[in-house]
């Protein structure tokens, strides 16, 4: 994490202790990560709720944080994970009982062969050797009975975490995308980027980071509206995703801002892809879809950096962003890779709120 990353972490996590002492909410982890999402800006609904709680002059309580939590944080992930384990587990206790069943079933007849080899060793009668042949072929038939349950049981078993595995598998999917953008979040983000890292020290192969930043966001979203607010995220969020290639990854970073990772691709070419997205952010006209009311255009800011071998993911990450804030601070709606930082004199201290 750059400097600047966690200066802005800790802005976040001192108005969210500050909005908690305030309300006289108890600090619990889920009330700490309802008012640190709140402080981001990240969930404009969320937002959008709390400061209407606030403008209502209603006292928060410790039940309505708990009811904007539910709401708005806590993901049908854990009771969806939840329901796959239970499955989970009664399908293998299934199994299980049906196993224990079988070997319960099998030293039965075990023992009956053994007796059957004891008696066979006698002289036997007629009546005697009819009698022992029945029993035997009883319990052969409730061997064969036991073991068509276990193979039941066993298919059924088969079809079954198959299905579980292919619900695994769409929870974890889910869970590696921003839910309001539909592309990766930064979870996805952080395991994508070490993974190229990873291929990149491997192959010896290009890799740059992207990063974009919308301008004057905030202003837009006072100004229009949060739900005018998520649109514009959803778009450059589409934007970004469908100018790269499908071996690129476009991630939502934070708030307002995005990253792609561009494996195989050198800093010119990366500069070209991050042109070609600032040029069709701008091309775009919003529409505020209520009214159909033209609310004008919007712009990115971009920041490109290379990775250098053996420097670490956060590294890389700062490189970009200083990129990012230099584009910023020379007047938005630019492209500035780390090529052009050695000609630009001083970068003053970045100024998050200028964003």
């Amino acid at each position: 994490m750059s400097d600047q990353e966690f200066m802005r972490a800790l802005g976040y996590a001192n108005a969210a202790f500050d909005l908690l002492k305030r309300s006289a909410i108890p600090p619990y982890p889920q009330f700490y990560e309802l008012l640190y999402t709140y402080a981001t800006g990240v969930n404009p609904s969320l937002n959008n709720r709390i400061n209407a709680v606030f403008r209502s002059g209603t006292s928060p309580s410790s039940d309505l944080a708990e009811a904007l939590y539910n709401e708005f944080l806590r993901s049908d992930m854990t009771e969806r994970m939840s329901s796959v384990s239970e499955r989970m587990h009664a399908r293998i206790e299934s199994v299980h009982e049906a196993i224990d069943a079988a070997m319960t079933t099998a030293n039965a007849y075990s023992g009956s062969l053994q007796s059957a080899t004891g008696d066979l060793e006698r002289d036997l009668g007629g009546d005697a050797m009819k009698d022992l042949a029945a029993r035997l072929l009883s319990e052969t038939r409730r061997m064969q009975d036991t073991n068509r349950e276990l193979e039941r049981k066993l298919e059924a078993s088969r079809d079954d975490i198959s299905a579980l595995q292919r619900d695994l598998d769409d929870v974890r999917r889910e869970s590696m995308l921003d839910p309001l953008t539909k592309i990766a979040n930064r979870k996805s983000f952080d395991e994508g980027l070490a993974h190229a890292i990873a291929e990149s020290e491997k192959s010896g192969a290009p890799l740059c980071l992207m990063l974009v930043d919308i301008d004057h966001f905030k202003t837009f979203n006072d100004t229009f509206g949060h739900q005018t607010g998520d649109q514009v995220l959803r778009l450059v969020a589409m934007t970004l995703k469908s100018n790269i290639k499908n071996r690129d990854l476009a991630a939502r970073y934070g708030g307002e801002e995005f990253a792609a990772i561009l494996p195989s691709t050198d800093l010119q070419g990366a500069i070209i892809v991050a042109e070609n997205i600032r040029k069709a952010i701008q091309t775009k006209e919003l529409l505020k879809r209520s009214t159909n009311e033209k609310l004008g255009r919007i712009t990115a800011s971009f920041g490109v950096a290379e990775f250098n071998p053996s420097e670490s993911a956060s590294t890389l990450i700062e490189r970009a962003d200083q990129c990012l804030y230099a584009a910023k601070h020379a007047g938005r709606n630019r492209v500035i890779s780390e090529d052009e930082l050695v000609e630009i004199a001083e970068i003053p201290t970045k100024d998050v709120s200028a964003a």
